[in-house]
Formats: C-alpha cells, sequence, structure tokens
C-alpha cells in the first residue's frame, strides 16, 4: 500500500506532463527508453504483469507493481489505468524512492 503523498506525487507528475498511459504509448516509451520507470497495478492480470515485467528487464528499466487500478486512474484523474510511464527522472526517482 502506497502512502497519500506518493499518489500526490503520481497526480503532480501527471500535471506536469511526465507521465504516459495506455498499453502502445507505455511500450513505445519503454522502446524508445524514454521510459524512467514503470508503474504496474498490483491487480493487473497475471499476463499483462508479465509482459512489462519482461520488457523492463529486457530493456533495463525499472518498474513497480504499486496500488490498484482504480487507485491509480484516480491519482491522475483518470479513469482505471493498469500501466503508467514515468518520463521525467526526477518523479522516478521520487516514486521509486517511497
Amino acid at each position: 500500500m502506497k502512502s497519500k503523498k506518493w499518489y500526490n506525487n503520481l497526480g503532480l507528475a501527471m500535471r506536469a506532463g511526465k507521465l504516459t498511459a495506455g498499453d502502445s504509448n507505455v511500450l513505445d516509451a519503454i522502446r524508445t527508453g524514454e521510459a524512467k520507470l514503470i508503474l504496474i497495478a498490483s491487480d493487473a492480470s497475471d499476463n499483462a504483469q508479465k509482459k512489462y515485467t519482461d520488457k523492463c528487464s529486457y530493456y533495463q528499466i525499472p518498474f513497480l507493481i504499486c496500488g490498484t487500478r482504480e487507485e491509480i486512474g484516480a491519482a491522475i484523474g483518470k479513469e482505471e489505468r493498469v500501466v503508467l510511464a514515468v518520463t521525467d527522472a526526477g518523479f522516478a526517482g521520487l516514486l521509486s524512492k517511497e
């Protein structure tokens, strides 16, 4: 369970335009090296978790399994989200620290 502050920082990253959402957008960010950190919902399907963790391992991008899809979506002011890519090193460090 992540803290309220963690979700606030996630929302801040969204407002700053430093998050990418959606399957194809996140995969593109991983492949191009634009992604600094991948956030995967804890209630994502096993196949989805495996897909993103394998991609992250291959491209050497850190990832976190965090929160439910509802919690992640609420934090960024959108509907449910299964995966997000953080595209800013500062926000990636801030979110992975907690």
